[in-house]
């Protein structure tokens, strides 16, 4: 027989997961000139992409343009897309096993971490990520509710996803109009009661993880006025000191930012957007099992021994009156049938993208790349270099011979047996082109299928 990664016989590999990082494997693969290679790719919804259509705020259309770089990926001989397929539903490890020399899982981060305070699980007390997900039209959050009679809604966190959840709150339906928002996300947004929308970040300005666009963009609103507390935009000693010791101007753009909205005046616009610092949660209060406002604790800021400021509670605390809160505080995987994991960090065990067993040794075959590698950090470009290292991981080992030995290549037939309902490339490719035409009458990018029998329903199933 010939050897692996030749065209009679290919390296067989399956990717779980279609988001960025899984794309980023294909590209990656597709520069190994002297190794032919078949890439299957999974994905439990029918529509590829992950993030980019399911995360990626809709008035961001900008950043979902790097699907024309995946799509042409997709195009790549040898590759094929399993939409609607589930791992550990329609197929098992022990099933790749017999099919491919190896599998990665790109599955990402899938949910929010808890704030671990009394009253989170109060009704009003919501996951951004439900919120991102319910207004991006992901099927699995379309029937979800969000009570937006409230007047005042806070979001803790201060990463990009606490701040497209504040923008998104803080737009007036005229500007979410020509996105590719869902409809009915649009339309309980169009009759929404939210007037004051706080947005708390347990650290200063200087340690913000939001980048400066992001910032910029909140004194860019039609109808909602930016506030930050002139006491809380001045930068204290020790930050200072850490912005003089490790300059960073992305850093300095963002105090920049911070500083011109704590002296901006108000304006008569109806939203009122106020950016706090040096604040964390210590419990939701409730009536009748609803939010009725949360309670903070005021920090100040101190250099831990790595150098690394960090903040910590004073005796000063406060009540802020909001109904709804949103938590963005951090992301973690979810643990895979069969896959170690590292059940504090949220993520795969592996070293440089080879999984490993839980005494440290290398699991032949399993590799991983993305958020559920490294953790939830970077922006979308992180993953091309994260799938970079595993992918030179991969082709080592497929050097050494340090690969599975599968038997039929026909897995099309069994996933078809167990799912009649997989989704082809061509699949998606229908889909796409019905939604970006129903965009086209309305003025929009694309007008999303939100529940997958509607998707099916497209391809006459």
């Amino acid at each position: 027989m010939a050897g692996i990664g030749t065209e009679e016989n290919p390296l067989r590999v399956a990717i779980i997961g279609s988001g960025p990082a899984g794309f980023y494997t294909v590209s990656n693969f597709m520069k190994q000139k002297d190794l032919v290679v078949r890439m299957d790719m999974y994905d439990r919804l029918p529509t590829p992409f992950g993030l980019v259509r399911a995360g990626v705020a809709p008035d961001h259309q900008k950043d979902k343009s790097v699907t024309r770089a995946y799509d042409k990926s997709a195009q790549t001989p040898g590759f094929r897309f399993f939409g609607n397929i589930e791992y550990g539903k329609h197929i098992s490890l022990e099933d790749l096993q017999q099919y491919y020399h190896q599998v990665i899982f790109t599955t990402g981060a899938q949910v929010d971490r808890n704030l671990d305070i009394p009253g989170e699980d109060l009704a009003g007390s919501h996951s951004a990520t439900e919120f991102v997900a319910w207004y991006n039209g992901h099927p699995d959050f379309a029937d979800l509710e969000f009570d937006l009679s409230v007047d005042s809604v806070a979001i803790v966190g201060m990463g990009n996803v606490a701040m497209d959840v504040a923008r998104i709150l803080s737009k007036t339906p005229e500007e979410l109009a020509d996105t590719d928002i869902a409809d009915y996300a649009l339309e309980a947004l169009r009759h929404s009661k939210v007037r004051n929308i706080y947005l708390l970040g347990r650290r200063g300005p200087a340690q913000a993880a939001f980048t400066p666009p992001e910032i910029k963009e909140m004194g860019e609103l039609a109808d909602c006025d930016v506030c930050v507390l002139p006491d809380e935009a001045k930068l204290d000693a020790v930050s200072l000191a850490d912005m003089e010791a490790n300059p960073d101007k992305n850093v300095e753009k963002n105090v920049g930012y911070i500083t011109e909205y704590a002296a901006r005046p108000r304006s008569n616009k109806k939203k009122l957007l106020t950016v706090r610092f040096l604040v964390s949660p210590t419990e939701l209060v409730g009536a009748d099992g609803r939010v009725k406002a949360i309670r903070l604790v005021k920090n100040e800021p101190y250099l831990d021994d790595r150098g690394t400021v960090r903040p910590r509670a004073t005796d000063v605390t406060e009540e802020l009156p909001v109904g709804i809160v949103f938590r963005s505080v951090g992301y973690r995987g979810v643990a895979l049938p069969g896959i170690p994991f590292h059940e504090s960090w949220g993520t795969i065990e592996n070293d440089r993208g080879r999984v490993q067993s839980s005494d440290g040794e290398q699991v032949t075959g399993l590799y991983t790349a993305g958020w559920i590698k490294r953790g939830p950090t970077g922006v979308i470009g992180t993953n091309k270099t994260c799938a970079q290292e595993t992918v030179q991981c991969m082709v080592e080992d497929a050097a050494q011979g340090k690969l599975w030995s599968p038997g039929s290549d026909d897995i099309e037939s069994l996933l078809r047996k167990r799912q009649p309902d997989l989704i082809s490339y061509a699949d998606w490719q229908e889909i796409d082109r019905v939604e970006v035409t129903k965009g086209e009458a309305e003025g929009r990018p694309r007008v999303k299928f939100t529940r997958v029998k509607d998707m099916l329903a497209v391809l006459s199933r």
